[in-house]
Order: structure tokens, then C-alpha cells, then sequence
């Protein structure tokens, strides 16, 4: 299920030092060909087309979040790129493979060039830091992601996805702590809540710290 794009577009706000740090070290200003892979609504789509040296293309499964994004378009899945072998030579996922089958991985390599790179942020939520006690939300989001078909432990999964593949992998973390805002629980709000689980989201208390571990993912063959 896609978040609302206002929200999207929030979290693209969020992760853009982190981000442009990895597509800078990725050497994003040669690139003649870059897909933004699940791109919902676009949200970072320009951004890559802006630093890029060539084409960004927008994919995305949803109709809606395709017509939204800038420049080249392409409605389709991630486990059946609609691309040609070896034809992307920087392919970007931020919250994307999250959403994804495990098939998404190989095809990600598949279509990734021989001199190409795969810069990919992803969370793991599992590792979720919150304090004060009656603050705590891990287990709510750990239910409703799982509910909703994503895999809430993707960060730490991907790079040995990535490297069953035969690609070289190198990892970051997100190393920043930014003050919590209450907009991070309307990701939450959005997913497929018990009853039970909606009034123990009403109750929770302001967090003072929230911290989701963010793995920034470099791949190449």
C-alpha cells in the first residue's frame, strides 16, 4: 500500500542528507540512465533527474503515484522490471524494497549495468528506538507492516539479498538523531490497525526519542 503523497514527500524531506551523500559517493552526475524504482508519486523522482547526467525514469506498480511523478514514466512491477538487461546504470530504492518480493532483488541486478550502482535506503524496524516506555510503537508498526505485506526487517536482510546476487555490497547506517515529530505516526495511522491497536496508538504518549535505524545500501557488480 502506498502512503499518502504528502507524507512521501515529508520523508523524502527527512532522508535527503543521507540521501544525497550516497548518490554523491554513487557519482550521480555521470549517470546517463537512472531508475527511481517504486517512486511513489514521484517524491524524489526530480531530485535524480535535476543531479543525474542523463534520463530518470519513474516506476512504480500504482497508476496514481506514475502519473505523479516528473519526466519518464513507467507503470510496472518489481519482480517483472519491464527493462531491458543491463540497460540502468544507477537504480534508486528509498522505502521501496520494503514493499517488494524477494524477486525485486534479483531483478534489480538484472537490469543493472556492468559498471552500474544500486543505492538503496531502507529501514528496519525492528531495531526502533523510542523512549519513554509509554511511548513505544515498534510493536504496532512490526503487526501493521507486516499485516499490510511489507517486510519490517528489510534493512537488515537486503545487503545479503543483494549479495546472493553476486554484487559487492557496502553498507551505512543513518548515524543522525533528529527531534521526534508527530508526523511519524501518521505513516502508522495509514496501515491495517486492529481496534485494539488504533486505541493504543491514541494513548501513546509524546516520544522524546524516535529513532528508526535506516540502512543505506550501496550495490555493484
Amino acid at each position: 500500500m502506498l502512503p499518502a503523497q504528502h507524507l512521501l514527500e515529508l520523508q523524502a524531506d527527512w532522508l535527503a542528507p543521507a540521501r544525497s551523500r550516497a548518490l554523491r559517493q554513487a557519482e550521480i552526475g555521470r549517470r546517463r540512465r537512472v531508475l527511481d524504482l517504486g517512486c511513489g508519486f514521484g517524491a524524489v523522482t526530480e531530485e535524480l533527474q535535476r543531479r543525474c547526467g542523463g534520463i530518470a525514469v519513474a516506476l512504480d506498480r500504482d497508476p496514481a503515484a506514475v502519473r505523479a511523478a516528473a519526466g519518464e514514466r513507467l507503470l510496472g512491477l518489481a519482480q517483472s522490471l519491464p527493462l531491458a538487461t543491463r540497460s540502468i546504470d544507477l537504480l534508486f530504492a528509498q522505502f521501496s524494497f520494503l514493499w517488494m518480493p524477494m524477486a525485486a532483488v534479483a531483478e534489480a541486478a538484472r537490469v543493472l549495468s556492468t559498471d552500474g550502482v544500486i543505492v538503496a535506503l531502507e529501514p528496519d524496524y525492528d531495531g526502533l528506538i523510542e523512549w519513554p516506555a509509554d511511548a513505544v510503537t515498534r510493536e504496532l508498526w512490526l503487526a501493521a507492516l507486516k499485516r499490510a505485506g511489507a517486510e519490517p526487517l528489510i534493512g537488515r536482510q537486503l545487503p545479503g539479498r543483494f549479495a546472493a546476487c553476486g554484487l559487492r555490497v557496502e553498507v551505512e547506517l543513518l548515524n543522525t538523531l533528529a527531534p521526534p515529530v508527530a508526523e511519524r505516526l501518521d505513516f502508522l495511522r495509514e496501515l491495517p490497525l486492529t481496534d485494539a491497536e488504533r486505541a493504543r496508538l491514541t494513548d501513546a504518549a509524546a516520544a522524546t526519542v524516535a529513532h528508526l535505524p535506516v540502512f543505506i545500501v550501496t550495490a555493484r557488480w
